[in-house]
């Protein structure tokens, strides 16, 4: 049977998997499945992450706290492999019932404070460290309004583009151009935006511009799905590449990607 005759059944049961690089670690249930001890070192803040987009996040913004001085904001890094099934290990599933990377313990808190998507891991480094998100209410709403725009965008880039084009069993015309649609919507969107700006915000580089280019940044400069970004044509969006190579250029960012070589 081929794709075109499908039919859904009235109800979907998990009876085999469903093929691609990510089919022996997905399914269809939450919970651990296996007993797993976390290594924990002596830093104030543990992160339990890979080297994906939202990894990078924050080994980034550690790094640029790092830079203003923030010694809260050192930290111990613990690679989870995700394409082994460690996100599914018994300690790790006690700090992100989602199990998903990154993950942080903040052990300068008592008792220590865990914090996982990673998002709300910017949000609550930024308001600890009072940086990188504007104190101005109308400035702060503006940040907060990108950063959630990046977090819900983040699945059709992902898990829709990415895993389409890249790690699904086999190439399908329909899904990849749906999403390769919606991503260069996205991109046209951030295009347009950054036409009138140097950053995401008006009040200068923030969490939103960290978040931001480790997804949509790194895939304009060709990092993450191999030929995306010719596939893609980002090329042709000149501000968002403008602004991709602005952040790229920071000490900070730089050595947040290091962590992960």
């Amino acid at each position: 049977m081929s794709d075109n005759d499908y039919t859904p059944p009235k109800v979907w049961t998990w009876d085999k998997e469903s093929g691609g690089q990510w089919a022996s670690v997905n399914r269809p249930i939450a919970g651990p499945t296996h007993e797993q001890t976390l290594p924990v070192g002596d830093q104030p803040i543990q992160l339990y992450a890979l080297g994906t987009p939202n990894g990078i996040k924050i080994t980034v913004m550690l790094e640029e706290l790092l830079a203003l001085g923030e010694t809260g904001a050192a930290y111990d890094l613990h690679i989870i492999d995700i394409g082994k099934g460690e996100q599914f290990g018994s300690d790790f599933v006690k700090l992100n019932p989602n199990s998903k990377i990154p993950v942080i313990l903040d052990q300068s808190r008592s008792p220590s404070q865990n914090v996982w998507e990673s998002c709300a891991i910017l949000f609550y480094l930024a308001e600890k460290h009072d940086a990188l998100l504007p104190r101005d209410a109308a400035e702060r709403t503006e940040c907060l309004s990108w950063l959630f725009w990046q977090e819900s965008s983040a699945s059709f880039l992902g898990g829709g583009f990415g895993h389409f084009y890249k790690y699904a069993p086999y190439p399908m015309e329909y899904p990849i151009n749906r999403y390769a649609m919606e991503t260069k919507r996205q991109l046209d969107v951030l295009d347009r935006h950054l036409a009138e700006r140097e950053y995401i915000c008006a009040s200068g580089y923030s969490v939103a511009d960290i978040a931001i280019w480790s997804w949509y940044g790194r895939l304009a400069m060709g990092k993450g799905y191999d030929g995306a970004a010719e596939f893609l044509d980002t090329a042709s969006y000149r501000h968002v590449m403008r602004w991709a190579q602005v952040i790229r250029d920071r000490a900070a960012v730089e050595s947040g990607l290091a962590v992960y070589r």
